[in-house]
């Protein structure tokens, strides 16, 4: 259902940009995760259960070897547990290319905290690099089938891989030339200790939320390792990044609004973690699909509400305005030009 309401507001809202061209990647790269995660269980995972789907023969091995093997019996549990931990792993990056697909990388720049600029801008680097190598593969892959030359296999990899490479370098020294004509690393009148301080209880924080999340979805932690640290952590990096904003000097050009429809989407974002948390901290199995003995997995009331809450930015979501729109605006307000009033 997570995936399926990924691909439903990816679809209702992806922009008309380079970077939303993506998502097609990661359901791509999700299947290969599921399918990569089941053949390692059937082929060199141990056996559980005793539902017999494929008897294969198999190759004894010695007894330092436990829990792998070569071959055997293909188990229907074996087969559903390697299927439901491939497909968990297949749900974040799906998640993940919804996000890439979605977001503008200079808006999600300019959302960032001042504290957090030079961590942000790592972030942000990295989430678009899979869309930008995506781009990049398709642009080179249609300049050469314009060309004549071969588009698949061994020697069309190497042919792109290339000028894919260049392109990086290019984008690297243009991002790095923008950095720092805009003044990038800018500091205000906060002395270095301070700083220091900043940081250390910004990693403190962080750390504790950490702890306190792992502790609210662990069974049998200690009462005060989980809603008591995470709260802790959340307070202690709230305080941290306010603290280092007096200390980074920023300015924005033209701010994006945050009227009703961003508040409605982090709403929804805010609203479907909590009820995934409820869910977990009220009744932790109910988010387990069994696979020993198999059976058809359950629909929790809370997690359901919450996949439901989180379809809703498909509809409540600002449109972006798309590329073409955005070239036409400038040309309108170009210089030469008259601008009615």
């Amino acid at each position: 259902m997570i995936v399926a309401v990924a691909a439903y507001v990816v679809s209702a809202r992806k922009p008309d940009a380079p970077w939303a061209r993506s998502f097609a990647f990661f359901l791509r790269l999700g299947v290969i995760v599921i399918v990569v995660r089941v053949v390692i269980q059937v082929a060199f995972g141990a056996a559980l259960g005793t539902t017999v789907l494929l008897p294969l023969p198999g190759i004894a091995l010695p007894t330092w070897l436990a829990g792998v093997r070569l071959g055997g019996d293909v188990m229907l549990e074996s087969v559903l547990m390697a299927f439901y931990d491939g497909l968990r792993l297949a749900t974040i990056l799906v998640c993940i290319g919804a996000a890439n697909s979605l977001a503008s990388p200079s808006r999600l720049l300019k959302s960032v905290p001042a504290a957090l600029y030079e961590v942000g801008v790592s972030v942000v680097v990295a989430l678009t690099f899979t869309p930008q190598l995506v781009t990049d593969v398709a642009r080179v892959q249609s300049a050469r089938h314009l060309r004549g030359r071969a588009t698949r296999g061994p020697r069309a990899i190497a042919g792109a891989a290339m000028p894919v490479f260049e392109g990086a370098l290019e984008r690297s020294v243009t991002l790095a030339a923008s950095m720092d004509s805009r003044g990038y690393g800018r500091r205000g009148g906060v002395s270095r200790a301070q700083r220091r301080l900043a940081a250390a209880l910004l990693l403190i924080g962080l750390v504790a939320a950490c702890i306190g999340s792992y502790g609210l979805v662990a069974a049998g932690s200690p009462p005060l390792m989980d809603a008591p640290m995470l709260a802790f952590g959340v307070l202690a990096s709230i305080v941290a990044v306010t603290w280092s904003a007096k200390g980074a000097v920023r300015t924005r050009y033209r701010p994006d609004p945050w009227w009703a429809p961003e508040w409605l989407v982090a709403g929804s974002g805010i609203a479907a973690a909590l009820l995934f948390f409820g869910a977990r901290w009220l009744a932790p199995l109910g988010l387990e699909t069994p696979y020993d003995p198999p059976s058809w997995p359950t629909l929790p009331l809370l997690p359901m509400l919450g996949v439901i809450i989180a379809m809703t930015p498909a509809f409540t979501a600002p449109s972006l305005p798309s590329t073409g729109s955005r070239w036409q605006g400038d040309r309108a307000t170009s210089p030469g030009r008259a601008v009615n009033a």
